[in-house]
């Protein structure tokens, strides 16, 4: 089993982002906005070119790449399987926390530069899949080509 160490201490497996990656269908993407300067909004398009719906969720609840947005997770009223999270780092422990508000949510993914580990280890005490410091637009040409 192949291993992607960080130094922030993120140990999460090649395996289990490679899983992630092919099984999660539905992507709550948390920062999306309109702006396509934004990192969140390349990614947001990656994934949809990949085949996984995604659904922003930003305070204005933009509709963003054809997908009707959200102020909040709590305001989806489907299902969901990541919730992937381009906010700072103060703010990505709040996100983790709506996302374990939800029974549906099964990984929550910090983005490259999003780090909070008291955060990741409530996810992970939850049961939950926790990502950290990975990009899912890098991680896939990485690990399935």
């Amino acid at each position: 089993m192949s291993n992607s160490s960080h130094a922030n201490g993120d140990d999460v497996s090649d395996d289990v982002i490679r899983r992630i990656l092919r099984e999660s269908e539905v992507w709550a993407v948390v920062g999306l906005g309109n702006n396509p300067r934004r990192p969140a909004y390349g990614v947001a398009r990656f994934l949809q070119a990949h085949g996984k719906r995604i659904v922003p969720v930003h305070p204005t609840a933009a509709t963003v790449h054809g997908e009707r947005g959200y102020a909040s997770l709590a305001d989806i009223p489907f299902e969901i399987d990541v919730a992937d999270v381009f906010r700072r780092s103060e703010d990505a422990g709040g996100v983790a926390d709506e996302a374990l508000a939800r029974d549906d949510i099964t990984t929550v993914w910090f983005q490259l530069g999003v780090i909070d580990h008291a955060a990741a280890q409530r996810v992970r005490d939850a049961g939950r899949t926790m990502v950290m410091d990975h990009c899912p637009a890098i991680e896939w040409p990485r690990l399935l080509g």
